[in-house]
């Protein structure tokens, strides 16, 4: 999928209580901003991201370049807040670590690759938090710099098209914390103006305004001791070639400091769940096919693309499930809305769906990549689905990737046989593929 941009880009806080491991019972405290972490991930994982690339204002800093993390994997642990045993460690993105280097340069930045060490509490924090609520991929952890605020803007353009360059779908998180000075007994002092400049980042990004951010008054930022002003700036580069699709998810400020967690932007893929639960509801309730919106050409909606939509209950048990492996409609959306009735009402394995069950259900899509002819040994059920055939390719199983009852390539390749009606033994022809998936956040 060449030239898939960022899928998302958020603000993450990083206050090292916020982990159990090092806040204990005070971890309650800051309770808002850790369910909102778990709506981050959730919305990160929604839009099928392989990659999280994280900015830190804690990593060591250079005065005119940016810097990476350098590592085949980066690991950070809390031995600083005597929690050695939290521990945030995933395998690094290092290709598109690559890519950010090469668009930087072109735009005359330098990112300077740090020797493999510990992870900043910056970085670690929402790492953490990512793989706790169940994200699964690869990262690159940056640092910016003391060159100008327009230049953290660019950097982040950088960021965006370097993941166009890999084509793998990738979500960016600036973490910060705003004001340090909101209380008398704030880590950083006092100062009674410096609730001002949470009030103007929070208002920006409410109004769905983020171009406001860059236009703070600098004194009012210097006087409210903040660090995550200029992750912001990279962050808002990173988005600049979307729409804005801003929500303030969490605000708090517990301890004189304050934590935000927002998305800035998340592009129409953001919509394929919303738009299989309203093709379902609408249909259960009435025997209406909704109209599909109208998606530009360029976005994947507005594209032609094979896809499986899957229909849970609030326990896991599958509801229904149905799919193409080719598009059988001129867009994606238009194939969403299809397969998810069908789903619901024509899955031969189910009953059809009941207006009462409508809502206590999730939806999930999946939509494929193309088809490659496979081994066996080319298999990888956590990475690739499979479709097999017999010899004359009459008969056909498909199982979709990342299925938790499938460890193994033999489990999937005989679980996709067995629906295809194909004996034990029998000859096969293997294809795999690869899918972006996109699934509702958990609802509580």
């Amino acid at each position: 999928m060449k030239g898939s941009p960022l899928v998302f880009v958020g603000i993450a806080p990083h206050p090292p209580i916020m982990v159990p491991e090092v806040g204990g019972g005070r971890a309650a405290e800051v309770r808002a901003s850790v369910d909102a972490m778990r709506d981050l991930t959730e919305r990160i994982k929604a839009c099928g991201a392989e990659t999280v690339v994280l900015v830190s204002p804690h990593a060591p800093l250079e005065r005119s370049s940016f810097v990476a993390y350098g590592g085949a994997r980066l690991r950070g642990d809390f031995a600083n807040f005597s929690a050695p045993q939290a521990i945030a460690e995933a395998p690094a993105d290092e290709e598109l670590l690559r890519a950010i280097q090469q668009t930087a340069a072109e735009e005359g930045f330098q990112v300077v690759a740090l020797e493999p060490q510990n992870l900043d509490h910056g970085t670690a924090v929402p790492l953490y938090f990512l793989l706790r609520n169940g994200w699964k991929g690869r990262v690159v952890a940056l640092g910016y710099s003391f060159i100008s605020d327009e230049a953290h803007v660019r950097f982040g353009e950088c960021v965006r098209r370097a993941a166009e360059v890999t084509g793998r779908p990738a979500a960016f998180v600036a973490s910060g914390d705003l004001s340090h000075r909101l209380q008398p007994n704030a880590p950083a002092g006092f100062d009674p103006e410096a609730r001002l400049f949470d009030e103007q980042v929070v208002a920006a990004l409410r109004a769905n305004e983020p171009g406001r951010v860059p236009l703070i008054d600098q004194t009012l930022r210097r006087r409210a001791g903040e660090c995550g002003y200029r992750s912001m700036l990279v962050a808002l580069g990173a988005a600049s070639a979307f729409e804005p699709q801003c929500e303030v998810i969490s605000y708090e400020a517990p301890f004189g400091v304050g934590y935000l967690v927002a998305q800035l932007s998340a592009p129409h893929e953001s919509r394929i769940t919303e738009l299989a639960r309203n093709a379902v509801e609408a249909y259960v309730l009435s025997g209406h096919i909704i109209e599909p919106p109208i998606f530009p050409e360029t976005s994947t909606l507005g594209r032609p693309s094979a896809c499986f939509v899957c229909i849970k209950t609030l326990s896991r048990e599958l509801r229904g499930c149905v799919g193409t492996v080719e598009p059988e409609h001129d867009t994606l959306a238009e194939e969403v809305i299809a397969n998810a009735v069908k789903a619901a009402t024509r899955d031969p394995r189910f009953r059809p769906v009941s207006d009462e069950e409508l809502p206590s259900l999730r939806y999930s899509v999946d939509i494929l990549g193309s088809l490659e002819p496979a081994r066996l040994e080319d298999l990888n059920p956590a990475a690739f689905g499979v479709i097999v055939t017999d010899q004359s390719g009459s008969r056909r199983g498909l199982l979709l990737p990342d299925i938790e009852s499938i460890q193994t390539a033999d489990q999937q390749v005989g679980v996709a046989a067995r629906k295809a009606g194909i004996k034990p033994g029998e000859p096969l022809t293997l294809y795999r593929f690869r899918t972006r998936r996109f699934s509702e956040p958990v609802r509580t």
